[in-house]
């Protein structure tokens, strides 16, 4: 198994959770101003309720950390496809630093500035990433 297109991976989830921390810093003093709680907050409630509460700017942080469980899964099971089947380097760990980076970059694009225009580009690039790492990983799991 070639372990080195793990460590992509591993940031990206390290990423996530800083984004995580973001998020409840920049959430929870918005929450407190606008007079939310979670004390007060209705059963089966969730951060999607907030929208509209606290500023926009504050919710962008709960939109990409949102983002970041969903697409990037695919990265992950990729990346393992990769790593088991020996492909885990050159061109794919290019790539799957590459889709680390741009997701990274992507990241703190949405949760300061969010020009969609920006902010998707930035997505189609990572996308483009990953779909080359997918193929190759369909390719290295059948011959």
């Amino acid at each position: 198994m070639e372990i080195a297109i793990l460590a992509p991976a591993a940031v990206l989830v390290l990423w996530s959770l800083i984004m995580l921390f973001w998020m409840a810093a920049t959430r929870f003093p918005a929450m407190a101003k606008s007079g939310a709680d979670l004390g007060s907050a209705k059963p089966g409630g969730r951060g999607s309720d907030l929208e509209g509460v606290i500023p926009d700017k504050v919710n962008w942080k709960a939109h990409n950390y949102t983002h970041l469980m969903e697409q990037p899964t695919l990265f992950y099971a990729t990346v393992v496809i990769l790593a088991v089947a020996g492909a885990g380097h050159g061109m794919n760990l290019y790539l799957a630093w590459s889709y680390v980076i741009i997701r990274i970059i992507h990241s703190i694009w949405q949760a300061t500035v969010n020009l969609v225009k920006v902010r998707f580009l930035l997505f189609i690039l990572s996308t483009v990433c990953l779909l080359v790492m997918a193929v190759n990983a369909l390719w290295a799991t059948l011959f």
